[in-house]
């Protein structure tokens, strides 16, 4: 559940990314980070394990108008080395949305189900099955990528992929605003936002849009669909 205080009139909400080692999560994260100007985002921050990194940043606080609201997204990524399943787990703690990178390789497909059922796993034990979850498939420049019609699901045929290249920026501020979008939607219908401070849900995506410097056309879904 979102960190909300009404006296205060504040919301913080968490966005995880999370996936196999090497899929992209913290060159996700870096792309991101980069695409907002230094007066709007807060330090990229290292969590050193051994062989490992777990990443974030926050953006800082939007202040809406109408309601005087200030909201502050905090995101993450999560180690990807087997050892480290306790660490992705406080990590996932009271998280709002994740992004689940997926490999392209169609080597990585083992890997790729593995982190999805250890996500699922600990999105259960944390009683966070209710938060929205989005499939990122990285790395769409790979030579030996799955074709998208026969790409993992993840127990959904119906479910909609985003494509992305992060190395190259591609698909990176699209994966975050289908995130976003979907994250709003489930704490406004928990918290009523709406109701509560006054926020209606395009005018907290557009004030974002402006936030990373991103236009209406740069964050149209990169989507692929079951057919």
């Amino acid at each position: 559940m979102a960190q909300v205080d009404f006296h205060e009139r504040q919301l913080t909400l968490k966005l995880v990314y999370y996936g196999p080692p090497l899929s992209g999560k913290t060159t996700n994260l870096r792309a991101l980070h980069g695409r907002v100007d230094a007066l709007n985002r807060g330090r990229l921050m290292t969590l050193d394990t051994r062989d490992d990194r777990t990443l974030f940043f926050d953006l800082l606080p939007l202040f809406f108008r109408a309601g005087s609201v200030s909201i502050r997204l905090k995101v993450y990524t999560v180690p990807g080395q087997p050892m480290h399943e306790w660490t992705r787990r406080i990590v996932l703690q009271r998280a709002d949305g994740v992004v689940f990178v997926a490999d392209s390789s169609v080597t990585q497909a083992t890997a790729n189900r593995e982190a999805w059922d250890g996500l699922s796993h600990h999105l259960g034990a944390l009683r966070l099955d209710h938060v929205p979850v989005v499939v990122q498939y990285n790395k769409r420049d790979l030579p030996d990528r799955v074709e998208m019609a026969s790409a993992d699901r993840f127990g959904d045929p119906h479910r909609p992929l985003m494509e992305a290249q992060a190395v190259s920026g591609v698909g990176v501020v699209e994966t975050f605003f289908a995130t976003l979008e979907r994250t709003w939607d489930v704490v406004d219908a928990d918290v009523r936002l709406a109701e509560r401070f006054g926020i209606e849900r395009e005018s907290f995506l557009d004030a974002m849009r402006a936030h990373i410097g991103a236009d209406q056309r740069s964050t149209t879904p990169v989507l692929s669909s079951a057919s």
